[in-house]
């Protein structure tokens, strides 16, 4: 049997914790690193998603596939020269707006009048759902509103033509209990 000494235990358990301190410090590298290269790339991308494209096709500016768009490249060079001049997000919104109108906003600004726009698709449905409601139980209470329950008929009081008819679905049928 072999016993390890106090100084080799201790050798290998600290050369384990400089392994793991290692390690953690070169996944925080990767992880700042990852965001640092994209930074631009991504503010450019993520702005093109907020801008519709003007040219009338209804696409995001940044999604634009409109074959000869003669308006996507002249708006995304703009988008370009707004963020190297270093403007903030919303100064380029308000740019954008200045020149191409309310419109090119891919989504209305939750504050104001354009809140409406959030808040009345749900209105209207709620509406709609609860005016649905109200009729169907108006309809309900109407006198004769619910149907009476259907009788069954008497082969007595059958004309001698409907009771071969009801004789014939029996038999075609297979219902010998009757209908």
């Amino acid at each position: 049997m072999r016993f390890l000494t106090r100084t080799g235990s201790g050798a290998r358990s600290s050369g384990l914790w400089i392994k793991s301190i290692e390690a953690l410090v070169l996944a925080v590298a990767v992880c700042f690193s990852l965001g640092a290269t994209t930074s631009s790339g991504s503010r450019l991308n993520y702005l093109s998603h907020q801008l519709m494209c003007t040219c009338g096709c209804s696409q995001l500016l940044g999604e634009c596939d409109h074959v000869g768009c003669p308006m996507r490249a002249d708006e995304m060079a703009a988008l370009e020269q707004q963020i190297a001049a270093g403007k903030t997000d919303q100064q380029i919104f308000t740019w954008f707006v200045a020149k191409y109108g309310a419109t090119v906003l891919a989504a209305p600004p939750a504050r104001g009048f354009d809140l409406i726009a959030w808040i009345a698709p749900f209105a209207v449905f709620g509406a709609a759902l609860l005016g649905t409601i109200l009729l169907i139980r108006h309809w309900a209470s109407l006198p004769g509103g619910r149907m009476a329950p259907v009788a069954a008929s008497n082969p007595a009081d059958m004309s001698p033509a409907e009771r071969a008819r009801l004789e014939k679905i029996r038999r075609e049928t297979g219902a010998e209990g009757g209908l």
